[in-house]
């Protein structure tokens, strides 16, 4: 069992935990992300590396807590029963983000924007845990899992 407790930041009504919950309602990356994403005030375009997100979202980046392991909301890991409670007090609840007409957010900066500083109510993740480059790379896997990208990244094994 995966076990967050005692490594969650506190945010908003429910917290922020380490994993880049995308909330209810959010559209959720492209694959080509403005390189100002950090604040550095850059605005070369970077192409994302969908199979490095891939990895990030499975891994590092714990999205799949909340997500699902590739995005199959239904196929979450098994959780302490305290953190899987929390998940299911999240409101808005986690997006489905296979499903890109239920997702609300337009273009990457938005989405960047909405993962970094997060909403209250939801747990997302902190500024310092995904590098600029982790956070193109993940957004490039989003737009896979929504078919707007022709990449094919590798599956993960069902009970990640």
């Amino acid at each position: 069992m995966l076990r967050l407790i005692g490594y969650w930041n506190w945010k908003g009504v429910a917290g922020a935990f380490p994993c880049l919950l995308v909330a209810s309602g959010l559209v959720v990356s492209g694959p080509i992300v403005s390189e100002s994403l950090g604040g550095t005030g850059a605005h070369a375009k970077k192409q994302g590396d969908p199979e490095a997100g891939r990895i990030i979202f499975n891994g590092k980046g714990v999205c799949y807590y909340c997500h699902g392991t590739d995005g199959n909301i239904d196929n979450r890991p098994q959780l302490e029963s305290d953190t899987g409670m929390v998940i299911t007090q999240l409101d808005p609840q986690p997006a489905d983000l296979r499903k890109p007409k239920s997702l609300r957010l337009k273009n990457d900066e938005q989405r960047a924007k909405l993962i970094r500083e997060g909403r209250v109510g939801t747990g997302m993740f902190p500024e310092t845990n995904l590098t600029n480059r982790e956070l193109i790379d993940t957004l490039a896997y989003l737009a896979v899992l929504r078919g707007e990208s022709r990449a094919k990244p590798q599956s993960t094994p069902r009970g990640h």
